[in-house]
């Protein structure tokens, strides 16, 4: 095999260069990409869990509401609070505040 030109060396090192860097910038494109993904699902549920926000509950417990189709505290009476208690991100906190609330607002759960 023969010895390759200087020349050569230097077009296939600048090659493998150019190559690494649209590498790069191939997985920093990606990595942006879902970061913006990512905001635009907290934007969705910023736009229809602003009840639920407002009596303090916790961004899982406001997400796993929203999930369930659950927009406002008169929602709650769809489902029993077992149901309630089993989505996934509702914590003894978000059941005590759910619970006082519906207390307040005289609704009870689904039996």
């Amino acid at each position: 095999m023969a010895k390759k030109s200087p020349a050569k060396v230097k077009k296939l090192a600048a090659q493998a260069k150019r190559d690494g860097a649209a590498n790069r910038a191939e997985k920093k494109a990606k990595k942006e990409s879902a970061i913006s993904n990512e905001n635009t699902v907290i934007d969705a549920y910023a736009a229809v869990d602003g009840s639920w926000q407002e009596i303090g509950l916790a961004a899982p417990a406001r997400r796993a509401l929203v999930d369930e189709g659950l927009f406002q505290l008169s929602d709650l009476r769809k489902l029993s609070l077992a149901a309630i208690k089993e989505l996934h991100g509702m914590g003894p906190n978000a059941i005590r505040v759910l619970v006082s609330e519906m207390k307040k607002a005289d609704l009870s759960f689904r039996k």
